[in-house]
C-alpha cells in the first residue's frame, strides 16, 4: 500500500497520458494546450508542422498568442527540398503565424560527423536522452531552442511548446524557454499531454 501525502502546498493540473503516440493525438494535444494558456495568460505557443496541416489546426485555437511554428530543415529528406509548400508558408503568414525553417538544434553539423564517422555527437544524446520521455517532448525542447536563437519568443518567458512522434502533436508542455548557448538553464515547468507507454500488468 502506498501512502501519499498531498498536503504540501501545490497546484493540480490535468495532463493527458496517451495510449499511442503520433497524429491521432493532435487534436485532444492542441485543445489542451489552448486551454492551459488562456488559463495562465501564456503568449507564445511554440509547434512543429512539416507540411503545414497541424499549424492550419492551430490558428484557431491560438488566436490571442504569438503562434511560431517551426517546420522541418531544407534538405531534411533531400538536398534543396522543403517539405512544407510555399503556398501554406504564405497562408500560415498572412493569418498571423511565424513560420521558421532552421538547422534543428539538435542536428546539423554534428549530424553529419555521425553520417560520416558513425560515432554520436553531443547534441544527440542530449536528443537521445529527452526521447526517454518521448519523441514528442524532445522535438517540444527543441523547437523552443530553435525559436529563441531566432528571437521569435523571449527567453525567460513561460511558452507553450508542442511536439509529435512522426505526424502531427502528441506532446505539450509548458517551458521556460532559453538560447540553445544557454540550453542547461531551460526548465519544464508543466506536462500538459504526452503518450503514456503504459502497459497494465496481466493478472
Amino acid at each position: 500500500m502506498c501512502n501519499l501525502n498531498l498536503e504540501a502546498k501545490g497546484q493540480q493540473v490535468t495532463a493527458l497520458y496517451f495510449e499511442e503516440p503520433g497524429a491521432a493525438n493532435s487534436e485532444a494535444t492542441l485543445k489542451r494546450a489552448a486551454i492551459r494558456a488562456d488559463e495562465l495568460k501564456i503568449r507564445q505557443v511554440v509547434l512543429p508542422s512539416v507540411t503545414g496541416e497541424t499549424a492550419k489546426k492551430a490558428l484557431s485555437l491560438f488566436q490571442s498568442c504569438q503562434l511560431v511554428v517551426v517546420t522541418h530543415s531544407t534538405g531534411f529528406l533531400k538536398p534543396n527540398d522543403q517539405e512544407m509548400p510555399e503556398a501554406v508558408r504564405q497562408e500560415l503568414q498572412a493569418a498571423g503565424a511565424k513560420v521558421l525553417t532552421a538547422q534543428h538544434a539538435f542536428g546539423g553539423v554534428n549530424r553529419a560527423v555521425r553520417k560520416k564517422f558513425g560515432t554520436y555527437e553531443l547534441d544527440e544524446i542530449i536528443a537521445y536522452t529527452l526521447r526517454c520521455f518521448g519523441q514528442g517532448l524532445k522535438v517540444a525542447v527543441e523547437i523552443s531552442l530553435m525559436a529563441a536563437d531566432a528571437g521569435l519568443i523571449r527567453s525567460g518567458e513561460p511558452c507553450l511548446s508542442l511536439g509529435g512522434t512522426e505526424r502531427g502533436v502528441d506532446t505539450a508542455v509548458l517551458l521556460s524557454p532559453v538560447n540553445s548557448q544557454n540550453f542547461f538553464d531551460l526548465k519544464i515547468m508543466e506536462i500538459l499531454a504526452k503518450p503514456g507507454f503504459y502497459q497494465a500488468a496481466e493478472e
